[in-house]
């Protein structure tokens, strides 16, 4: 029956939600944290439970952009249940954008009882994986064209995402708060700055940007910029319609895979895929695992070294496409 209240949102069954746990390999103690009935759980408790849960998502389920160019139909889906069933039923080890992998994010958060938003952002085009061959130096951020979380706990918002694919992803909730850097990923720092962005002709005009820095005495460099504004479900399919469609959007012409690497319950680095190369950074240190010449070389990379199995329809899905290995 449909439902007739614009505000709903969906949300998963605690049956669902046992079967996400074992998606993402969350270790029965989490899960234990995360039974909060029958106790008003402690701010501590609850960012705990968030940042666990934060950090066994970003280890098991990749950032990547398959589905156009291996799907037969070549189309993305934000409705939730069909995000369930893609990446947590089907077995095959996928994920996908930002917008799909925060979208399920944010359902299992609501379905578990945190108080949660989307809202939209803009990444910087420096920190795009095509920036190197195309001299994006930045900074200059695009439209809207991804999709973060904003949780509060205790009357205190924070910044949640899963869907960033870039090496400097949050690996736990940042609170929004201006110029208070916090360790992430090695040598890694980040923070939220509230500001203005150099795109902006009026200068009053703020959004909290994501910022990324690298070792000691490194300069800041914006990775997204976002509002607080809440962001609904028909915006985000405009965002993800442009993004998986328009000639100019880099996820049409190049293909990425990508996931975080964890040890002793921390994030230590990712292994990505990316185009015809496969690379693995850990604490810094960045080293090619294998160069690809053909299709059947990058299939088989996609299971070998991200666990993303594709069937017989997907790997003949990119047949005539300008992102085939030919060899």
């Amino acid at each position: 029956m449909p439902f007739t209240d614009p505000a709903h949102r969906s949300s998963y069954s605690k049956e669902q939600l046992k079967k996400y746990f074992d998606r993402i390999s969350l270790p029965d103690k989490y899960r234990r944290e995360l039974a909060f009935e029958g106790h008003i759980a402690t701010l501590d408790e609850q960012l705990s439970s968030l940042s666990n849960l934060q950090k066994h998502h970003l280890a098991a389920i990749p950032f990547e952009n398959l589905e156009l160019h291996y799907s037969p139909t070549k189309t993305v889906s934000l409705e939730p249940q069909y995000l369930f069933q893609k990446i947590v039923l089907r077995g095959d080890g996928r994920g996908g954008r930002c917008m799909e992998t925060n979208c399920l994010f944010g359902t299992v958060l609501r379905s578990l009882g945190f108080d949660i938003y989307s809202a939209g952002a803009r990444v910087n085009e420096a920190v795009q994986p095509v920036a190197a061959t195309k001299g994006w130096k930045g900074p200059r951020h695009d439209g809207w064209n991804h999709m973060i979380n904003i949780v509060t706990i205790a009357n205190k918002k924070h910044l949640v995402d899963v869907g960033f694919g870039g090496p400097g992803a949050p690996t736990h909730p940042i609170p929004l708060l201006s110029d208070q850097p916090s360790g992430n990923i090695g040598s890694q720092s980040v923070r939220l700055l509230l500001s203005n962005i150099s795109d902006n002709t009026r200068k009053d005009q703020q959004l909290w940007c994501y910022q990324l820095a690298y070792g000691e005495n490194r300069s800041w460099i914006d990775a997204y910029s976002f509002t607080e504004t809440e962001f609904l479900p028909q915006d985000f399919k405009m965002m993800s319609f442009f993004t998986s469609t328009s000639k100019t959007s880099w996820f049409t012409y190049r293909i990425v895979c990508a996931k975080y690497l964890m040890e002793n319950e921390e994030i230590v680095g990712d292994i990505r895929l990316y185009e015809n190369e496969v690379r693995c950074r850990v604490r810094g240190a960045p080293t090619l695992l294998e160069t690809l010449r053909t299709e059947e070389e990058r299939v088989l990379a996609l299971e070998k070294y991200l666990g993303v199995k594709l069937s017989e329809p997907e790997v003949l899905g990119i047949h005539g496409m300008i992102t085939q290995l030919l060899g």
